[in-house]
């Protein structure tokens, strides 16, 4: 007769158990994963933000050769850029090439470069009025003189903060909205120079 077999018999151990899946299904399983990976990246990174790394020294001293950028491409959606806003665009004459300047000239307005001092009339009959440039340092100004220039209702004229070295509307003409990409909301690199809204008058340091 076997044992009596009571309450306090031990139990047998659950153990948990794997699976051994197939290779292709694992493969499957990766794909998959991958997947919804791009599904949720690419319209970041195409309609929302965008990396971009400085090569030049025509926004020289705001930004430098080699520093990394996180460009919003969403906010000139809803709304227009301001005079003083540093964005990046395509080259008009080469849409494959990127260029980041400073917005000087608005849509309408009337633009004169004088020995290097920028005048902006908001009419052909209005006073010019001198704009007062503090992003400009002495050692990368300019004292050229560009003729007056006249802004459709979609044209920017658009300014390296390094003027001397700067290839912008001064050369190549004004830059229509349609090439705008948008404003550089994160700089990452250096880790001394990490801020919000770089570049821009409310441009915040992060320590």
């Amino acid at each position: 007769m076997p044992p009596n077999q009571g309450s306090n018999a031990p139990q047998q151990a659950s153990e948990p158990m794997v699976r051994r899946g197939g290779f292709w299904k694992s493969i499957g399983e990766w794909v998959k994963v991958i997947l919804i990976a791009l599904i949720i990246a690419l319209p970041i990174r195409f309609f929302i933000a965008e990396p971009f790394v400085v090569n030049g020294a025509s926004m020289d001293p705001t930004f430098s050769t080699g520093q990394f950028l996180i460009v919003d491409r969403l906010t000139y959606d809803f709304k227009k850029p301001s005079r003083g806003d540093v964005i990046v665009f395509e080259y008009p004459n080469d849409p494959s090439v990127y260029y980041i300047k400073r917005v000087i000239g608005l849509p309408g307005e009337i633009i004169s470069v004088k020995d290097g001092k920028v005048s902006i009339a908001a009419t052909p009959s209005s006073t010019p009025v001198a704009l007062n440039e503090t992003y400009v340092e002495q050692d990368h100004a300019s004292h050229d003189t560009v003729q007056t220039r006249a802004l459709g209702p979609t044209e920017y004229f658009v300014m390296g903060d390094n003027r001397a070295q700067s290839s912008d509307s001064r050369a190549w003409g004004p830059l229509d909205a349609h090439f705008i990409i948008g404003r550089p909301i994160v700089r990452l690199t250096p880790l001394s120079a990490i801020s919000i809204l770089p570049g821009h008058k409310n441009e915040t340091q992060v320590r």
